[in-house]
């Protein structure tokens, strides 16, 4: 069940043209490390009145609620179950709150109701720790023994608890304690990869500052048969950027060229950005930054988004690192000058990533769109000449008089002026 409920993803329809590797739909990723609702997003709506999560955006969470807390079989459905599912679906918060009252009244120990409170009602991390908690040690009564979960329900709330936790402790600042509990999550459920938990490490390591452990999480993840993610590869680009960014300087390059650390940390930031060409912005702050949706499409100006939210302290915590970035990540796009039709080292970029994007991202965010879609310039001045001309038709359709005196105008004044121009070119070479 949980391989079943944790591969679980979502259809984004874009109507971008099919081209070759490239889909007619997106695969939209819950993102690792979402924010929690009632401590983080609901503090950004009430300082600037503006909404940070799209209705898609929150409907695809409902569906994963559903997906990862609803029983197998109608039989086994509970009371607080039966109450639980409809207030996943819920759109008004308040809503969705007084429903997990609801499933507690029925029964105290409704561990996924606790889940929906810390999420969605608690206004601190701290607060939203103490009900995961209750959420936890509920969920491990039920079961009797914590190690053997009887349904794939239960084992779907345990994983989420123990995450959310350990995400909990990451905020708090108790950066080593959020590490061992992912640890020993990834160690009890190893059939997490779907689910990305990966990431949730690699963020805290680096906020550690434990680089070798962290190239260790890499040697592991960032493997040719897996699935890529702008963190797996901007981390590598960093780790790699790391061991020159100190003393790199574009000048110095130029005169003696690039050393071969300097070249692979330049190859791994290409790569980065061939993967994700919307991440540099938001590092080099080109752009500004929003907060992350729950669902990203990798890829995409979402991940993009979410990405450099969580690790731009990361790459400013290394020295010279984002200017080695600022120095070569243009680079990428003279590789791949048609990278909708052909793609380096990674499969073309997809043409439907701009249509996803936009249903994940709020209204007032520019989307990121690669690349850009600029008509070349030939094609603008033939149909501004194709214009002009059927311009010229119409008005000598209308007026064929009036446009005969202009027509005879203007061949007088083009008379006129070839004459001084050989007058002017006459007296400059009698000079």
């Amino acid at each position: 069940m949980l391989l079943r409920a944790s591969s679980r993803f979502h259809w984004a329809r874009c109507s971008s043209f099919t081209r070759l590797f490239s889909f007619s739909e997106c695969k939209v990723w819950r993102n690792p490390l979402n924010l929690f609702r009632g401590s983080e997003y609901s503090r950004y709506t009430w300082v600037t009145g503006k909404e940070p999560l799209t209705y898609y955006d929150m409907n695809l969470s409902a569906q994963d609620h559903q997906t990862f807390f609803s029983c197998d079989t109608q039989q086994q459905l509970r009371p607080e179950d039966a109450v639980m599912q409809k207030a996943w679906r819920e759109r008004n918060p308040q809503s969705r709150i007084k429903a997990a009252y609801q499933a507690i009244e029925l029964n105290s120990e409704c561990a996924s109701a606790y889940v929906l409170l810390a999420e969605e009602e608690a206004t601190t991390i701290a607060e939203a720790e103490r009900l995961f908690k209750q959420a936890l040690r509920n969920g491990e009564q039920l079961l009797g023994v914590p190690q053997h979960c009887t349904t794939g329900r239960d084992t779907n709330l345990l994983v989420y608890i123990k995450r959310r936790l350990a995400m909990c402790a990451r905020k708090l600042g108790r950066v080593k304690e959020a590490v061992k509990m992912i640890r020993e999550l990834m160690k009890e459920f190893p059939l997490l990869g779907m689910l990305n938990i990966h990431e949730n490490l690699l963020e805290a390591l680096l906020e550690m500052q434990a680089y070798a452990d962290v190239q260790a999480v890499l040697a592991k993840y960032d493997d040719i048969s897996l699935p890529k993610s702008a963190t797996i590869c901007y981390t590598s680009a960093l780790l790699k950027a790391r061991a020159v960014s100190d003393k790199f300087s574009p000048e110095a390059a130029s005169r003696r060229g690039l050393s071969t650390a300097e070249m692979n940390a330049v190859e791994a930031i290409h790569r980065a950005v061939e993967f994700n060409p919307h991440v540099p912005k938001y590092l080099l702050e080109m752009k500004s930054l929003i907060l992350p949706p729950e669902h990203i499409l990798k890829r995409g100006d979402s991940e993009a988004v979410a990405y450099a939210f969580f690790h731009l302290q990361h790459w400013k915590r290394v020295e010279g690192a984002l200017n080695l970035l600022h120095c070569t990540w243009e680079g990428t796009f003279r590789m791949i000058p048609y990278p909708l039709e052909k793609g380096h080292l990674f499969y073309p970029y997809p043409g439907c990533t701009e249509s996803a994007d936009r249903e994940l991202l709020p209204s007032f965010h520019e989307v990121s769109v690669y690349p850009k879609k600029e008509l070349p310039f030939f094609i603008l001045f033939t149909a501004g000449l194709c214009s002009f001309t059927a311009v010229l038709a119409m008005l000598t359709h209308q007026f064929p008089e009036l446009m005969g005196v202009f027509a005879k105008a203007v061949g007088l004044l083009q008379i006129q002026l070839s004459l001084f121009y050989f007058l002017f070119l006459k007296c400059w070479m009698l000079k």
